[in-house]
């Protein structure tokens, strides 16, 4: 069973950096002052009454689940979680890649074909929510079904068919998920930062302040490009090397152009700063880094929280999109099923170090699915808090 618990250390390809992370959501309960002197008073039987009431709420919730699901352009994911300190332990998880945006840019709408193959993986996902007997559950989907005109329609069949409710969500609130979920990894360090998800079919780019229990969003920008939509946006050239190299570099022209006025805006807090730092969440990061690792496999707890040269990062992606996509699809970690999509991440990548040209690169394997939980704890345990004081003061009356 795999423990998502957020690290208290940063890493630098493999080793321990001792910088502490912040807290996304705190729920630790402070016991109430006691009295000094005298007999137990009735303030102080309250007080108690309160610390006992809380250690059970406490008791009940960690053996209660929580749910995120994301759906995106590319894939179907799912995570279920209780509670644990202040943060969870992921109970359970699915992820399956099913292509929902495919062909979606030339036609705008969401295939016969793409649907049936999401509702299968939503069924499966359906059956774990009943199976861990979730308490709370948020389910969203993103660009594919923001941009199709029959995202609707597929909504609707996916509650009939499966019982599921996918909201979908602005790209505002899925780069806001995104940092919630991710952003205890960003190095520790003086002034503002950026913080990334490559989706499938979009791209988000958000400048942040770090400091407190969430950071603050100073700008962002959402692009209708991911590896999907972008790989359907720029046509192969011809079966060439040079041909590779030129629809290469069309796809960086693309992010950079498409980026052009978050860039801009941008520009003053890059050339201020004195430490750049950058955070990646999406799969081209951690495949990416999975390559830099030389890992036979992919292995979450050596990416998750990696620190990696940009250069590196530069180099991979240059070789990579050189490659033909049968040679790319015999590499580790990236397989047929990556060989095609993974050029136009790196294309994406190497466009958002030329905007934010930071010299290393932080790398998430978390991001809505967690930002998502941690709301949905975060909100519950208010909820509860909130009703606990309302009874209180209804007793009183």
């Amino acid at each position: 069973m795999a423990d998502y618990t957020p690290p208290d250390v940063h890493q630098r390809t493999g080793q321990k950096r001792g910088a502490k992370s912040g807290k996304v959501a705190d729920f630790r309960y402070r016991h109430p002052a006691r009295p000094k002197q005298g007999r137990p008073t009735a303030v102080a039987g309250k007080a108690r009454d309160e610390h006992a009431a809380l250690a059970s709420d406490s008791a009940r919730r960690s053996r209660q689940a929580y749910a995120a699901l994301d759906l995106g352009t590319n894939n179907c994911r799912l995570l279920i979680a209780r509670p644990s300190g202040e943060n969870f332990t992921v109970i359970d998880a699915f992820s399956r890649v099913v292509r929902l945006g495919e062909g979606l840019a030339q036609s705008g709408r969401l295939s016969d074909e793409s649907m049936d193959r999401a509702l299968g993986a939503l069924k499966i996902c359906a059956e774990k929510l009943k199976r861990r007997n979730v308490r709370l559950a948020r389910s969203v989907a993103t660009e594919a079904c923001r941009r199709a005109v029959n995202g609707a329609e597929f909504i609707e069949r996916v509650r009939q068919e499966t019982g599921i409710a996918l909201d979908i969500i602005s790209a505002q609130e899925e780069a806001r998920l995104a940092v919630l979920g991710c952003h205890i990894l960003l190095e520790s360090g003086e002034g503002p930062a950026v913080i990334f998800d490559i989706g499938g079919g979009s791209t988000e780019l958000v400048l942040i302040e770090p400091g407190g229990p969430v950071p603050r969003i100073l700008d962002w920008q959402s692009v209708p490009y991911g590896v999907v939509s972008l790989s359907d946006t720029v046509p192969r050239i011809g079966p060439g090397e040079d041909d590779r190299k030129k629809r290469y570099a069309a796809m960086r022209q693309t992010i950079l152009d498409s980026f052009a006025p978050f860039t801009t805006r941008i520009a003053d807090y890059r050339n201020e700063a004195s430490h750049i730092r950058l955070l990646g969440t999406s799969g081209t990061v951690t495949t990416l880094a999975s390559v830099h690792l030389e890992l036979p496999q992919y292995d979450r707890r050596a990416v998750d929280g990696l620190i990696v040269p940009a250069a590196s990062m530069r180099d991979i992606s240059t070789r990579l999109s050189a490659m033909p996509m049968a040679e790319r699809g015999t590499l580790p970690c990236i397989g047929p099923d990556r060989a095609e999509l993974v050029v136009a991440g790196c294309a994406i990548l190497e466009a958002i170090l030329d905007i934010w040209p930071a010299a290393e690169l932080a790398v998430a394997d978390r991001g809505i699915r967690e930002g998502i939980l941690r709301s949905l704890i975060a909100a519950d345990t208010q909820g509860e808090r909130a009703q606990r004081a309302l009874r209180e003061v209804r007793g009183v009356d």
